[in-house]
């Protein structure tokens, strides 16, 4: 008797991929604004700031990935938010990692490779991340078994 093979999952779209990024990016605007606001006219502190900021965005990146690239997915309920929540803190998460490794691991300390490590290594890891955790654990589409890693 051999062992059943699971069905291998769909590579992901070009249209999911793309919506997924055009979602990313007003998600990334939002951010910027709000926390720009808050630390600015509102004059919050800085954590206070970017925490009610990373809130709104997530919000924005949720409702953006339901009604576009993953509106057949059916997520309903406080669950599939939550979980998509959760995945972006563990994006937030890497990125905080990758400059942390750089800045205090690597002694690599200046405003530029603390740029490179967190705005550009950590955001493409993050992204990786919360694209493969989106549509595995939050949108999974009827008939898809996995993630498109396999």
């Amino acid at each position: 008797m051999t062992p059943r093979a699971w069905p291998s999952p769909p590579a992901p779209g070009r249209h999911e991929l793309l919506g997924f990024a055009v979602v990313g990016l007003l998600a990334y605007a939002v951010d910027l604004a709000l926390f720009t606001y808050l630390r600015g006219p509102a004059a919050l502190d800085p954590l206070t700031a970017k925490a009610l900021s990373f809130v709104a965005a997530c919000s924005v990146a949720y409702a953006g990935n339901a009604l576009g690239p993953y509106r057949t997915a059916r997520a309903r309920g406080l669950r599939p938010f939550a979980v998509f929540f959760a995945v972006n803190l563990a994006g937030a998460a890497v990125q905080l990692l990758c400059l942390a490794v750089s800045h205090y691991g690597l002694g690599l300390t200046s405003r530029r490779a603390d740029t490179v490590s967190g705005a550009v290594v950590g955001m493409a890891l993050a992204t990786v991340l919360r694209f493969w955790g989106t549509r595995t654990w939050v949108f999974r589409a009827e008939g898809r078994v996995g993630s498109w890693t396999g």
